[in-house]
């Protein structure tokens, strides 16, 4: 039998989380529920889940922040629940790495629709991993456990520090548009400049490298006046 999949939801109403916990149980996942961030960050060191469902709004460090935290270090797919409708909520969520949102009071047959179309995109993106720890770049193969990056021919092609760190960012941001800025966050690349093309730079010698046209990538998009997106899909 398949493990259940299993989803984290943060929520400081009491009534919310028995609530979600009781559905999504019905449902077949496997389940855990916390009252706020600090928690959430404890139970995700003990035992990462594959979906978090978070609270925007919760005392202490509100989901935003918590949202970001798990973006930046684990491979979990996250759904925000906020009472807030407006755009700039929405924005701000998704631009901090969330995968979609739903807004209170929702019907709980929406919010599992929504659950399993973004493990569904998981799964999709899960499917580029050739083995554990091997990610396929368009007409290469990159090895997270060596560094290394392989051509067709199976031959190394050499890598910086700065280049594998860039691939990695977006191999473990799958089918997900990163602005510029978040690059140079997610590489800790600090000595780059946020405002002049070094991203840009970058990306073109990368694109030499692993795309079979450069000048038509179809691995790493272009996503015009946003940033750029490693693609998993074709025809995205």
């Amino acid at each position: 039998m398949a493990e259940a999949i299993s989803i984290l939801v943060i929520d400081d109403e009491a009534e919310v989380r028995d609530m979600l916990s009781e559905f999504l149980s019905c449902q077949g996942f496997a389940v855990v529920a916390v009252p706020n961030s600090a928690d959430a960050r404890q139970a995700m060191l003990e035992a990462p889940v594959q979906l978090a469902l978070i609270d925007v709004s919760m005392p202490g460090e509100d989901g935003l922040s918590l949202a970001q935290h798990f973006r930046r270090n684990y491979p979990v797919a996250i759904i925000l629940v906020t009472a807030k409708d407006s755009i700039i909520d929405r924005v701000v969520g998704l631009e901090l790495g969330a995968d979609d949102y739903v807004v209170k009071p929702f019907d709980p047959r929406e919010l599992l629709a929504r659950i399993r179309s973004v493990l569904r995109r998981s799964s999709v993106s899960a499917a580029a991993e050739l083995g554990e720890g091997r990610i396929r770049f368009g007409r290469c193969i990159l090895d997270l456990g060596s560094h290394r990056l392989y051509g067709e021919d199976a031959v190394e092609i050499p890598l910086t520090s700065m280049e594998f760190d860039l691939l990695q960012a977006f191999a473990r941001r799958p089918n997900r548009v990163l602005s510029r800025d978040q690059i140079l966050s997610l590489t800790q690349s600090r000595d780059w400049q946020p405002y002049d093309r070094s991203v840009d730079i970058r990306i073109a010698r990368l694109r030499k490298r692993i795309e079979a046209d450069p000048d038509k990538p179809q691995a790493i998009k272009t996503v015009r006046g946003v940033g750029y997106m490693f693609v998993t899909r074709p025809g995205q």
